[in-house]
């Protein structure tokens, strides 16, 4: 055991904060998996639970990894994976829009022998990123002409969006809203970016009309996230609404101090209680003091991100960390936003706590990253140390002595 925390480099605090959020997703997992385990009817909630744990056990190992990884290497891997990823979008989003039991598929691969699904838009976002690092620390101190930046910059980026829209919309409008924060931090050239942000909402509006005009003529999910976002304005009862509902009765049974662990009554009538919404479960087991407590952790792991990112020496290093760190932090409060009505339905998953094993995956992808860039810095300092040792005067003294 201490060999394997010898191994374990980077920012310590971080690897505690995913620890905690690890280990204690496994108490409102298995709760609400009950309902899961009920509607399949196919096992139980130890079974959910061991696949729970086996994608947590797989995530763990893709950030032991990649932590490894000097950093430096995801600036040309970033490049090369645009292309896989595009490949990958357009397989999944042309393979049907429903299963034989009316699930939504045109976001999932299955992987073959092992049988997880592969959310290949999660990947895209990570991949997506970094290469906007790459690209704002290539340019970073030169004037940049808006026709370039159009060609490598934003053609790869509207390329994976337009992929990922028609299946998910809330992914792809968070992956663009990223996008903008990162190349604002960046530098990039304010007057542009206005524009961009303007063609990106004339460019939905637009996929809207058309979705609407020829509804049969591409696999999408258009009147999915638009009944969702008009349901979120308007009185009509609808399914997003039901759950909302039933999301603020779980919350409002919580109380101060929560009914208990696994004493939850709505995760028994709440649809995906084990991950888009179960932070409203977490609070009504839990109370506020539960609910508090996992946004401190995620305000927590941004500010430990921000402070890796400041730390780092290199443009290419503080970008990549904001890049692959804010959306994290981002995600976590839209999930508990949604549960408390203040953004629509989305169906984002609460990071390294809710049940699914692409988001549990990619989540762990970005954090290695983070933690690659903090085991640089440490590995710098570590030198620096030891040189400013043998230039010690006192140390010289002593060997001479």
């Amino acid at each position: 055991m201490q060999k394997l925390f010898d191994n374990i480099k980077g920012d310590r605090l971080i690897w505690a904060i995913v620890a905690l959020l690890a280990i204690f997703s496994f108490l409102p997992v298995y709760s609400a998996a009950s309902n899961l385990a009920y509607v399949k009817g196919s096992s139980g909630t130890f079974g959910l639970l061991t696949k729970h744990f086996i994608h947590l056990l797989l995530g763990f190992g893709v950030l032991f990894t990649v932590h490894k990884v000097p950093y430096r290497y995801f600036r040309g891997l970033s490049a090369v994976l645009i292309p896989v990823v595009i490949i990958l979008l357009f397989l999944t989003l042309f393979q049907g829009s429903a299963s034989s039991s009316g699930t939504n598929t045109s976001r999932w691969i299955r992987i073959p022998v092992v049988g997880f699904t592969f959310q290949p838009s999660t990947f895209a976002g990570v991949v997506i990123m970094a290469y906007v690092a790459k690209y704002l620390a290539r340019v970073k101190g030169e004037l940049v002409s808006f026709q370039s930046s159009l060609l490598y910059l934003w053609l790869p980026v509207f390329s994976v969006l337009g992929l990922i829209l028609p299946a998910n919309f809330s992914t792809a409008a968070i992956i663009f809203s990223m996008v903008c924060v990162l190349v604002f931090l960046g530098g990039y050239p304010l007057r542009y970016l206005s524009v961009i942000i303007g063609v990106g909402i004339l460019t939905l509006v637009m996929f809207i009309l058309m979705a609407k005009a020829f509804p049969d003529a591409m696999p999408n999910r258009v009147d999915t996230w638009m009944s969702r976002i008009e349901s979120f304005s308007d009185s009509e009862v609808t399914e997003a609404d039901y759950q909302i509902e039933k999301a603020k009765i779980a919350i409002a049974s919580g109380g101060i101090q929560g009914v208990g662990p696994g004493k939850s009554i709505q995760k028994n009538f709440l649809p995906q209680s084990s991950s888009d919404f179960i932070y409203a479960i977490i609070v009504e087991e839990y109370g506020l003091i539960g609910g508090i407590s996992l946004v401190i952790l995620y305000m927590w792991l941004l500010f430990r991100i921000v402070i890796v990112a400041q730390k780092c020496d290199t443009i290419f290093g503080k970008l990549l960390v904001l890049g692959v760190g804010l959306p994290i932090v981002f995600q976590a409060l839209i999930n508990m936003g949604v549960a408390v009505q203040l953004f629509p339905v989305t169906g984002q998953t609460l990071p390294l706590v809710s049940s699914g094993g692409t988001s549990i995956w990619m989540t762990c992808l970005a954090l290695g990253i983070i933690l690659s860039v903090s085991a640089k810095r440490e590995e710098d300092k570590s030198k620096e140390g030891m040189e400013g040792a043998d230039n010690n005067p006192l140390d010289i003294l002593a060997e001479t002595i």
